[in-house]
């Protein structure tokens, strides 16, 4: 019975560290976007993102990061055979790579805060969607229970990321025409 707490709780964590990753990028690109606007509009708005963003980061983001690992680690202490899992292994690789990206967008936050990040807004569409493909590739791998096909598993990713691309380059396309 513990071990279905931790579980429950680690999947309420993981909702909260998604939906934190994938509104933080969305931020990004409004701060990014900012910049297009009159001098006093663009001051308002980017100072009111980094507020924006340091409430999300700190108060939801980092926190619910931190619980889902933790989860995620008292139900291996619970049940160690799942490292003996190949799927367990690929999923603890794609949170590394989770892990990644979230530090990655830290390092955003605090470029953007002193006015050198670099990234454009369709850099940062593109980053957006970097998240859901581990989303996508984490929740295959648990519920599937599978490493074995991945052969199948590597060309359907690839063909994911391809679509969602494709989708971010159409949407920019459609935004600017319009």
């Amino acid at each position: 019975m513990e071990y279905l707490y931790a579980k429950s709780i680690h999947i309420i964590f993981v909702v909260s560290w998604m939906a934190g990753l994938f509104y933080i990028v969305r931020l990004f690109i409004y701060h990014v976007e900012a910049n297009d606007r009159p001098e006093q509009e663009r001051i308002v708005l980017q100072r009111q993102f980094e507020v924006m963003q340091s409430k999300l980061w700190n108060i939801i983001t980092t926190p619910a990061m931190i619980l889902s690992v933790l989860a995620g680690a008292y139900m291996i202490y619970l049940n160690p055979a799942l490292l003996q899992m190949d799927w367990m292994l690929v999923k603890l690789a794609f949170v590394v790579g989770l892990l990644i990206y979230h530090f990655w967008c830290q390092r955003i936050i605090y470029q953007q805060k002193k006015g050198s990040s670099s990234w454009t807004s369709t850099q940062l569409r593109l980053w957006n969607e970097l998240a859901t493909v581990f989303l996508v590739a984490i929740v295959f791998t648990v519920v599937l229970k599978t490493a074995i096909d991945w052969l199948y598993g590597l060309v359907g990713l690839t063909l994911f990321v391809i679509i969602i691309m494709s989708a971010v380059k159409i949407y920019k396309y459609y935004r600017l025409k319009g």
